[in-house]
């Protein structure tokens, strides 16, 4: 067999012995996956299927809508591109429902994991399934092939039949982002905290053609010279069970790289925002503003590892460096060690010069494999029980290596997160998960005084469980004073200047954070919040926009942010109709309230309030007394406040620059509460 295939990479499709006779293939896309759909296009035709493309077939004069209607009628089977805008886009559920009405076959080619909606998995639980969804879809077009020829599609790893396992895990998916937007309805976007993941992780993205482009609020960059985003390595073991492995090692060079002094390295949710997706180099590098893009790929095979690593200048392609290391599997940390020291001190030759930093949190093999996959797991669970087993392999990589502060770190954080889901489910979390959250992070700090993540473990601990705003502030001081590039603790900074009222000071931090990690949907929600909060509304609404537009499921953050934007404009009927385009915005909103109050609805605004207290007093009061504040009612308000204060509720942090709290903010009793929060200048 030729390298190229053993190596996995695309070869040219083998025709089959005939084209096939009856019918076109109607390829059913989403306008932004334009690229994809030609692609693939070109890879049937070249196997002898003929193909219909509405961009390409649809003749000069042609009604769009009736040349569809026709190519669908008179198709074969129609070729569904499964991505998130597929899935938002009304013209291709128009095409699906069409097919099944005229029972054309369909096949799906998935190119990402976003859920269904109800309709359309409905409409595709009859029809066949490709998953591209882990990249490279071009090597899936074989596989495509040889199903339309053989009306069948085998079964295999890399293929997906519509099973009701299948469906099981979409409404997995769906259920778990009804409880993130009910909490981020009652928490108001307010988390700055985010050594775990936030909603814009949470919530699966779905891949596109193109990359991302600049936005509103977000630095206009020229690519640096010496500027580098590491891309996922790709996982070329056989039985494709490595990649807790692959993207590790992508992991440890962009930790050591970031702390290079005057070299430029994205944050890894950005680098990590174009896996599996159909992007060229040149976009990703323009998309992160970076001059060079370092890829590379793992295989494993018995105890040999091979691993290929090349950095390519992104303005002509062309590799400047590449090398492929192979080694035993004898000692695996130490072959890591070895690889990534290799990388990164080629890279520092070819971009900065200078030595090399060793980047090592334990010397325990099994430590650290188990780190590596607590982190996958972390970084792709979809509900508890999943966030539950990556502690579990946290606690045995510390009992392996119980001086691994990095797993202290990141213990910390996924019982942080273990917690807030239990708030989200309307329950208050066990006072012996807070406390084992509390010890992991001072056991992190205790450790490694210098690692940035332990310091933000302890600030993650003092906010979301303490509420001690100036604790935090000094431990998240001290994460960039380590690393001024590390895109949550500027995140964090820009947070806590806002709290304080500092809004030029926070938009600067937060624009860095956007600069080091500018595809990440959460960045620009971040900045958004900000911006309502300084009443800069249309800038606000642009950069929530764009934090939508990168994470597609985020809908009912954008909603509601438009609600707090126009009830601040005092236009309550507008805050309404957005509060309304949210299902779980209309039935747990405490801005409902606010709206219904303003619009002179009261037996509603009512019944909203007394369903708030009923439900959610131990958890949401600050939402509640901010109810109060805006119907004058102070002495309710500040009981209310008195109650979140007692309850930690880490929302109240936003008391001071709250634009809805004018009724309280006059008060002589404001400033006693702000300074017994320590939020007084």
């Amino acid at each position: 067999m030729p390298k190229a295939a053993k190596e996995g990479t695309h070869s040219e499709p083998v025709p089959g012995p005939a084209p096939i006779p009856d019918g076109k293939a109607f390829i059913s896309y989403a306008s932004q996956d334009t690229n994809i759909a030609h692609a693939l296009c070109d890879a049937l035709e070249r196997a002898g299927i003929p193909c219909w493309l509405a961009s390409r077939d649809v003749s000069p004069g042609d009604v769009y809508a009736d040349a569809i209607v026709r190519a669908i009628t008179n198709a074969r089977l129609l070729i569904l591109i499964l991505s998130q805008a597929a899935i938002d886009s009304p013209h291709v559920l128009r095409e699906i429902e069409r097919a099944s009405s005229e029972k054309r076959r369909i096949i799906t080619f998935r190119t990402g994991t976003a859920a269904l909606p109800p309709r359309l998995e409905y409409l595709l639980s009859g029809s066949q399934w490709l998953d591209a969804s882990r990249g490279h879809a071009n090597r899936q077009f074989p596989k495509l092939i040889e199903a339309i020829r053989s009306r069948g599609v085998a079964a295999s790893s890399s293929m997906l039949l519509s099973t009701q396992s299948n469906r099981n895990r979409n409404a997995v998916s769906i259920a778990l982002f009804v409880l993130i937007a009910v909490a981020l309805a009652y928490i108001a976007a307010d988390k700055p905290w985010f050594s775990k993941r936030g909603s814009a992780q949470l919530l699966v993205q779905s891949p596109t053609s193109a990359a991302p482009t600049p936005a509103a609020g977000a630095p206009a960059l020229a690519s640096p010279a010496h500027s580098v985003a590491v891309l996922p390595f790709v996982d070329m073991s056989e039985q494709k069970d490595q990649e807790y492995l692959s993207d590790g090692m992508s992991e440890e060079l962009i930790d050591m790289l970031t702390k290079i002094p005057d070299l430029r390295v994205p944050a890894r949710t950005s680098s990590f925002y174009f896996k599996g997706k159909p992007t060229t180099i040149a976009d990703i590098a323009k998309a992160l503003s970076v001059s060079y893009v370092l890829e590379g790929s793992v295989r494993k095979s018995g105890k040999t590892l091979r691993v290929t690593a090349q950095l390519i200048r992104a303005d002509n392609g062309y590799p400047v460096w590449s090398e492929t290391f192979d080694r035993q599997l004898d000692d695996v940390f130490r072959v890591q060690d070895d690889i990534v020291g290799a990388v990164v001190k080629a890279l520092k030759i070819s971009l900065t010069g200078g030595a090399v930093r060793e980047s090592t949190g334990t010397r325990d093999i099994e430590a650290y494999n188990l780190y590596l996959q607590a982190t996958s797991i972390y970084m792709h669970a979809s509900e508890r029980a999943e966030n539950e087993r990556a502690v579990d392999y946290l606690h045995r990589a510390l009992n392996a290596d119980s001086l691994f502060a990095n797993a202290w770190a990141l213990l910390s954080g996924m019982l942080v997160y273990e917690t807030e889901l239990v708030v989200i489910e309307g329950d208050v979390p066990a006072d012996q998960v807070k406390e084992e959250a509390r010890r992991a992070a001072k056991q992190a700090l205790k450790l490694n005084s210098r690692l940035p993540e332990a310091h933000l473990a302890v600030a993650d601990i003092l906010m979301t469980y303490d509420l001690d705003v100036p604790g935090a502030r000094a431990q998240v001081q001290q994460a960039l004073e380590l690393n001024p590039n590390n895109s949550t603790a500027l995140a964090w900074a820009g947070k806590q200047a806002t709290m304080k009222g500092q809004f030029d000071n926070a938009i600067e931090f937060l624009q860095k954070s956007i600069a080091v990690d500018p595809v990440n949907g959460l960045q620009y929600y971040n900045l958004s919040w900000t911006l309502y909060l300084a009443g800069r509304y249309p800038e606000a609404l642009a950069a929530n926009r764009r934090a939508l537009d990168l994470n597609p499921g985020g809908r009912e953050d954008y909603y509601f942010q438009a609600a707090l934007v126009s009830l601040a404009k005092g236009d309550p009927a507008t805050a309404l109709v957005e509060i309304e385009s949210g299902e779980k915005l209309r039935e747990h909103c405490g801005c409902i309230v606010l709206a219904y109050d303003a619009l002179g609805r009261k037996i509603e605004a009512d019944a909203a309030l007394a369903s708030l207290e009923k439900n959610h007093a131990d958890n949401f009061a600050y939402p509640i007394g901010r109810v109060y504040a805006n119907r004058g009612e102070l002495d309710q308000a500040f009981r209310w406040f008195d109650r979140a204060y007692r309850q930690r509720e880490s929302t109240l942090a936003w008391i001071k620059v709250d634009p809805l709290l004018k009724n309280v903010q006059a008060d002589p009793r404001f400033d006693v509460f702000l300074r017994k929060m320590n939020l007084l200048d």
